[in-house]
């Protein structure tokens, strides 16, 4: 459902995790992302500026939230982004490899509300 959802629309992905860090996947999404003509959100509590681009501390913190919410931070993180990202009306939650857990995946699995991908790639799924 992600995946149709970014094929049919102009979406807005806010990217938990992005960096200003060449060598992370967190900048390496974020440039992917936004050279294919995405709208893309960063999202990093200690960077102003993620690649010259206003960066938010939190979801809670941007004017309008973002359709998908894209992960690539660690289990711990992406569990409690996640969790405040429902509480925010986010539909669509998109884990990279490595951001999910056991845990993570049985909240999702009793979460009825919400559309997710676990351990998918969104710069190989979006091309």
């Amino acid at each position: 459902m992600v995946l149709e959802k970014l094929k049919t629309e102009r979406v807005k992905i806010a990217l938990i995790g992005a960096s200003n860090d060449k060598e992370k996947f967190g900048n390496k999404i974020y440039l992917d992302l936004r050279l294919k003509g995405y709208n893309v959100i960063p999202i990093n509590p200690n960077e102003e500026l993620i690649e010259g681009d206003k960066a938010y501390s939190s979801l809670n913190v941007i004017d309008k939230l973002p359709d998908i919410v894209n992960f690539v931070v660690p289990p711990p993180i992406a569990m409690k982004v996640a969790q405040e990202a429902v509480k925010l009306g986010i539909k669509y939650l998109w884990f990279q490899p490595g951001s999910e857990s056991k845990e993570l995946e049985k909240w999702l699995s009793n979460t009825n509300e919400i559309k997710y991908l676990i351990n998918s790639c969104i710069m190989v799924d979006t091309r």
